[in-house]
């Protein structure tokens, strides 16, 4: 944990444990599209009633701190700012209290000083100091998060150009400017899980937009009516394996395809979407039922790059989400998956049978 100063003001980077976790259903707010989710009309302000919030968890964060996230979100549309901006304010409260509104800040738990010596006194969801406010205004949600966006939009008027860690860096000017990086991908996650409306906004690298709604690029479908899932190459069989990641040996229950980030990924038969989100290791994921005992699977998109919802009838070669690196990943690429009555076979011969050679 480390000090904070700035113009007078101290702040605590506080650095919680993000953990990935399971995310539920949308609640959809805003005008429907042809990309197949509501869209952020041309930046403007995005929320949900903290009241109204029923999820009980996205990304990783409980219904306290999503409920918390809400009045972040609240307190950004009053003030007239883009989704972005609000976004980079629930980023920051994750970055900085794990969106928990403490009492508490690094001097009672660490002992933690100032520059100039003296104690720090941070606390409430974005860890401000006395400069901030009175003790009540500080642990007052909503209010915190209106003194964070009045301070940002004072203090970083060229944001829009600048990658959100640096446009919290330069508000709560502390130590490391890549401090809230790692939490950039989850806020994404919450502020569209909690709006049920598409930012835009890239959760892979912070930019200011993954673009809202793109051209949707159809696949090629073969003669037996099946498409592949994404373009070659082939990075990884199915079959045992040694896990990049754990570096144990276990089944790799798919076929991975590594184009480029942000590719197409298709459906690789008509079916009806039977799943979509993230599971507990924090792989994004779209499950289609093809009938007939018949389901396939994609892993590690991102939110904002999965273009459909549990319930959506999709066809074959239809796009159906992007390529991504979410979860159990070390880069951009496809898993995919072929289950028979529920058990996964060997994605290649499957495919190959219906006339659709992967990687080729």
């Amino acid at each position: 944990m480390v000090a904070l100063k700035g113009s007078g003001v101290y702040a605590i980077a506080a650095v919680p444990l993000l953990i990935i976790g399971t995310m539920l259903g949308l609640v959809v707010i805003g005008d429907d599209n042809s990309c197949g989710a509501s869209v952020a009309a041309d930046g403007s302000s995005v929320s949900i009633d903290p009241e109204s919030v029923s999820h009980t968890e996205i990304a990783g964060y409980g219904h306290e701190q999503l409920v918390n996230a809400a009045y972040v979100m609240q307190a950004g549309k009053d003030l007239g700012l883009t989704p972005r901006d609000q976004t980079i304010g629930v980023m920051t409260a994750m970055g900085e209290s794990s969106l928990r509104n403490i009492d508490y800040g690094d001097w009672e738990t660490g002992g933690v000083t100032n520059p100039d010596g003296t104690r720090t006194t941070s606390i409430g969801l974005f860890q401000q100091q006395d400069g901030w406010g009175s003790r009540e205004e500080r642990l007052d949600p909503y209010i915190s998060s209106t003194k964070f966006f009045q301070a940002m939009t004072a203090k970083v008027p060229d944001r829009a150009s600048l990658e959100p860690t640096i446009v919290a860096h330069r508000t709560q000017v502390n130590a490391d400017p890549y401090h809230y990086t790692r939490y950039w991908e989850g806020a994404v996650q919450i502020v569209e899980g909690l709006t049920g409306i598409r930012t835009g906004l890239n959760p892979a690298d912070g930019s200011p937009s993954g673009g809202a709604c793109e051209t949707l690029v159809p696949g090629t479908v073969s003669a037996q009516g099946w498409a592949a899932p994404a373009s070659p190459p082939v990075s990884s069989p199915y079959g045992i394996r040694i896990h990049p990641i754990y570096g144990t040996a276990r089944l790799h229950a798919g076929t991975d395809l590594a184009p480029v980030c942000d590719a197409p990924i298709w459906a690789a038969q008509n079916g009806v979407v039977a799943g979509r989100g993230f599971d507990r290791s924090g792989n994004g994921y779209i499950t289609i039922d093809h009938g007939g005992g018949i389901a396939t699977r994609y892993l590690h998109m991102y939110d904002s790059g999965m273009l459909v919802q549990t319930g959506d009838q999709v066809t074959a070669g239809q796009q159906i989400a992007r390529v991504g690196s979410s979860g159990e990943s070390t880069g951009c690429h496809l898993h995919f998956e072929v289950q028979i009555n529920g058990e996964n076979v060997d994605p290649q011969p499957f495919m190959a049978a219906v006339g659709v050679p992967l990687g080729q």
